[in-house]
């Protein structure tokens, strides 16, 4: 955000906001939403009444308050739309995935002797793309060729460029017009699918190996699992995943002893391989049968070592709160009637975008809802997801957060204390929007500058 401006109507309302009369209460506001940067608004009030006498003992209303509004936090996830919000939602991530690793928060510290894996499933090839190579610290010409071929385009395939990390080609095909952009879109879309697949013929392996039918082996193991999308910078989806052997009914139980890392590691490579999906033909082109890539990656996880409990929770949580924007998409939904020239997006994702689209447009593909997910260049499934049986949930992270926060309010006296066994609660809230005006947006930054600062004084 700004820290300065000369556009007049933002310094008028810079000046007005500071001059206001109740602006230490609006300053307090917006660092109770810890920096958010599109909270929301809410309109309305909050009644304690005693259920026994129906005495009025607490009321908060909106109407006191700078506005006539409550702003809170949009919670978002998205990093790409408020940092801060995406920040609190990366490290409840990281709480959640290392507690299904080292124990905690209601899972028991056993949960360490447990075999357990990190998987990396990627996406097949749809065309040779721009790629970063280095090895030993040395980085390597993209996709130098002496020989290299023609397409049918013209194009030679061939690129000796070394790229840069930040580089726009990266990703980008080689021969836009050679590239599968229908295969890409329908993969992606598909990805939940596939993963579903890859979960239940996991099981049925793990079954198979311990000579067990697939029903019984609820009561002899438990299949636990976190998972996070990436975007690769070509645009297709990938998943990462924390794949743990627990005994029946979770984590409180050893698995048997045939359930080992070597059996896991086992069935996991059987299932990468296996799991397939299959698209109806389309326009001229056949049928066509979707796999993962035949490059995954398997590695136990150790509490030392290169991949201990740590890494790969920050990393799982890292990408928790992202989505294509490394591919240079949208964050936000697209309209099938926007003109997609005045987004100013690159070709390549462009193109990605409008076969998403154009695909949509297909009957046989209509449950794929393709149009609602152009921005995601197809994946429709969730980014972050776990089992039943690996460790907390973000909602039990948040309610305790909330609970604290409450015990704080009552710990300083700006809450009454009640028996809550006996307290009628009435509230009524309306949502009055969301945002800053331009004046407000520049104070808010400052403000939430100066809070990270003053946090970073306290660490040191």
């Amino acid at each position: 955000m700004p820290a300065c401006t000369t556009n007049p109507h933002a310094l008028a309302g810079v000046i007005a906001r500071l001059n206001a009369p109740d602006y230490d209460r609006w300053a307090a506001q917006i660092r109770a939403t810890g920096g958010c940067r599109q909270p929301i608004h809410l309109r309305g009030k909050v009644e304690h009444y005693d259920r026994g006498t129906g005495r009025l003992l607490h009321c908060y209303t909106t109407r006191n308050e700078p506005d006539g509004i409550l702003r809170l936090p949009c919670k978002t996830r998205r990093a790409s739309r408020c940092p801060a919000c995406a920040e609190i939602y990366r490290a409840d991530t990281y709480h959640l995935i290392r507690a299904g690793l080292i124990g905690g928060k209601g899972v028991p510290e056993s949960v360490t002797a447990h075999p357990t894996l990190f998987v990396t499933l990627t996406a097949p090839s749809f065309g040779t793309v721009h790629s970063r190579c280095e090895k030993n610290g040395k980085v390597s010409p993209c996709h130098a060729r002496r020989d290299a071929e023609t397409c049918p385009h013209g194009r030679v395939m061939s690129c000796t460029a070394k790229h840069c990390l930040d580089d726009p080609h990266l990703g980008e095909p080689l021969c836009p017009d050679c590239y599968d952009y229908t295969g890409s879109v329908l993969f992606n879309a598909l990805a939940p699918l596939l993963w579903k697949r890859f979960a239940d013929s996991l099981r049925r392996r793990l079954a198979k190996l311990g000579g067990l039918t697939l029903k019984d082996l609820r009561e002899h193991l438990t299949v636990s699992f976190a998972k996070v999308a990436e975007y690769q910078r070509r645009g297709v989806v990938h998943f990462h995943a924390v794949i743990r052997l627990d005994g029946p009914g979770g984590p409180a139980a050893p698995p048997p002893s045939w359930a080992t890392a070597d059996a896991l590691t086992h069935a996991v490579r059987h299932a990468a391989h296996v799991v397939s999906a299959l698209v109806p033909a389309i326009d001229d082109q056949p049928a066509r049968l979707l796999k993962r890539g035949t490059q995954f990656d398997i590695r136990p996880i150790t509490l030392n070592g290169d991949l201990t409990e740590q890494a790969v929770a920050r990393y799982i949580a890292k990408y928790a709160t992202k989505a294509a924007e490394c591919v240079g998409t949208l964050d936000r939904r697209i309209n099938p009637l926007d003109n997609l020239d005045a987004f100013n997006l690159r070709e390549h994702p462009k193109r990605v975008i409008a076969e998403c689209l154009r695909l949509a447009t297909i009957e046989d593909l209509a449950e794929l809802r393709l149009a609602n997910w152009a921005h995601m260049l197809g994946f429709r499934g969730h980014f972050s997801t776990r089992s039943r049986h690996y460790s907390t949930t973000l909602g039990a992270l948040r309610a305790a957060r909330e609970h604290h926060a409450r015990d704080h309010e009552i710990t300083t006296g700006r809450l009454p204390l009640f028996e809550e066994d006996t307290i009628l609660v009435i509230s009524e809230w309306t949502y009055a929007g969301k945002g800053y005006s331009v004046g407000d947006q520049i104070i808010a930054a400052a403000i939430a500058g100066t809070r990270i600062r003053d946090m970073a004084g306290g660490a040191r």
